[in-house]
């Protein structure tokens, strides 16, 4: 009987250790993951997609990238949506059910426009689910959401566009915005669509990238710029997001653009050497050149037309 304490209890702490080193590699595996790489990735899928019409080329460099990294649901390119869409069109594994719960995820914040696309609720049909199934899954997505967070940002995003920004009022607010930025930085991490959504209390649009946008003439924006970098890599906060901020601290301080979002303050054409060094910075944060942006926005502007 002794003997069989023993064993049990050795078997046991086998357990806890290998357990342990599961988790300690899980952890080092997330960490090591860099959304930077993902994103450059999706938007290389995207051109390759333009240029040769390979479909099921595409189904397999998505399937190969999301083994790697948890999906996301990039702005205007709607990766993880596609490479659903396309594999049930060619009848490839997505992933059943499971992958269609992911994607319900990915489109929540979005749901009061995705709602209105009907081959969505098609698509998901077609896998026994109906649209009341679909309603209550993003309804259990929402209960998830960080009510504090919410609350918090509904005020702030009053508080930004309070008297249209108009008089002394938007440095004091702004100031604001800036300290609750800090807080939650601190105690819950970057506010993500996927913590408070995308719309807060009585269906206020709270877009994190104009609070950014609205800070970059922050004291603390040097602050801001290393820690969103974090939030960038960590898939958290998005490219766009970055560089707005970014990008707005270089305008209103008269300062080079690094990115070339603000052109329409300027002059539209850049010199050959410009644009090169601004299609590298583009990358290093994962975001298109100038001239993909430029096709992504020409074909989203059309796609919205023909849906209208």
């Amino acid at each position: 009987m002794r003997y069989f304490n023993i064993k049990t209890q050795n078997k046991d702490i086998n357990l806890t250790y290998i357990t342990s080193l599961i988790l300690c590699l899980f952890l080092s595996a997330c960490k090591n993951r860099n959304y930077i790489d993902y994103y450059n990735k999706v938007y290389a899928i995207d051109s390759t997609l333009r240029i040769n019409k390979d479909t099921l080329a595409t189904i397999k460099q998505y399937k190969k990238l999301f083994k790697k990294y948890p999906p996301s649901q990039n702005d205007r390119i709607e990766e993880y949506e596609n490479y659903i869409k396309y594999s049930d069109r060619y009848n490839k594994n997505f992933g059943g059910h499971r992958g269609l719960d992911k994607l319900i995820t990915q489109v929540a914040p979005y749901w009061k426009y995705k709602r209105e696309d009907s081959t969505f609720f098609k698509l998901y049909k077609k896998y026994g689910i109906d649209s009341i199934a679909v309603e209550q899954k993003i309804d259990q997505w929402k209960k998830g959401l960080n009510k504090t967070l919410i609350d918090s940002f509904n005020v702030a995003f009053e508080r930004d566009q309070y008297n249209e920004r108009t008089g002394s009022i938007v440095e004091i607010n702004d100031r604001k915005n800036t300290n609750l930025l800090l807080w939650t930085f601190k105690n819950y991490g970057f506010p993500s669509k996927q913590k408070i959504g995308l719309t807060g209390n009585d269906n206020k649009f709270m877009p994190m990238g104009v609070l950014l946008n609205h800070i970059a003439g922050s004291q603390n924006y040097e602050y801001f710029k290393v820690k969103l970098l974090e939030y960038v890599k960590s898939g958290e906060c998005t490219p766009r997001e970055y560089i707005d901020m970014v990008d707005k601290h270089q305008y209103i301080n008269h300062l080079e653009t690094i990115y070339g979002i603000f052109i329409h303050y300027s002059t539209p054409d850049f010199s050959a050497s410009d644009s090169a060094r601004i299609n590298k910075n583009r990358r290093a944060i994962g975001f298109p050149s100038l001239k993909q942006s430029s096709n992504i926005t020409k074909d989203f502007q059309k796609k919205m037309k023909n849906k209208n």
